[in-house]
């Protein structure tokens, strides 16, 4: 067993609407983190995982999510699968909870046009 207390997570800011607090698990094949989405992420074009698969609960609020042109309003409770290559963004208000496998990483995190 591995306990990570929320003063531990480590706060980054992928832009000024997305800020993410991972949770250091210390494990290449998994990993989590809580981000706060406050508009569109990215600003312009997607994002893409390249070797990570991404599970995403809403923990609060709501979020529009393009994946490969395929749109889909998520509210708190809401989950969804997310998989290595699928490129997407992220639009709305929102509080999530995300879990990577294997661990993320951001030399396999891209945006692309």
């Amino acid at each position: 067993m591995k306990i990570i207390r929320k003063n531990q997570a480590k706060k980054f800011e992928n832009s000024p609407l997305c800020i993410a607090y991972e949770y250091p698990l210390g494990d290449k094949d998994i990993n989590s983190a809580v981000i706060e989405i406050k508009g569109r992420y990215p600003h312009q074009g997607r994002i893409v995982n390249l070797k990570c698969k991404e599970i995403v609960h809403i923990l609060k609020g709501s979020v529009l999510l393009d994946v490969e042109g395929k749109k889909v309003k998520l509210e708190k409770g809401d989950e969804v699968l997310i998989l290595p290559k699928e490129k997407y963004y992220w639009d709305g208000n929102c509080q999530i909870f995300t879990a990577c496998t294997p661990g993320w990483y951001p030399k396999q995190h891209k945006e692309v046009k």
